[in-house]
């Protein structure tokens, strides 16, 4: 159970954060992106713990593939399914489908690096590391 619990604060602290990025990269955000951050976050932080402690190089790469992964289903169901228009990158080089593109896959780096810093700093914290 407390394992479990130090993912609530991680998944909520990823949401504010996908969140945020996103109000200073466009001006605004939405609902789905704080969901989509926090899931993201999560699993980012989990790959320590499911792998026995890969190198951080590599759970970062991880971590970008990961959150592409998600971007592309969450826009494929958002915006393409649902017609909410939460974002497009067709104007993008390298786009797929208008959901996700190498530019951001690369920002997603730094992401996934705050991302496995904060899971080690909850586990300290919460007093299992």
């Amino acid at each position: 159970m407390k394992k479990l619990l130090v993912h609530i604060p991680i998944a909520v602290i990823g949401g504010l954060t996908y969140m945020g990025i996103e109000i200073l990269w466009r001006g605004h955000t939405h609902w789905t992106m704080g969901v989509l951050g926090g899931v993201c976050f999560v699993l980012i932080g989990l790959l320590d713990e499911w792998q026995d402690h890969p190198p951080l190089w590599l759970q970062m790469v991880q971590g970008a593939a990961i959150v592409t992964a998600l971007e592309l289903i969450t826009g494929l169901i958002v915006n393409r399914w649902l017609g909410w228009n939460v974002w497009d990158y067709s104007d993008m080089p390298g786009n797929l489908w208008g959901q996700v593109c190498p530019q951001f896959a690369v920002a997603w780096l730094v992401l996934s690096f705050a991302a496995v810093k904060l899971e080690n700093l909850m586990h300290k914290w919460a007093g299992d590391a």
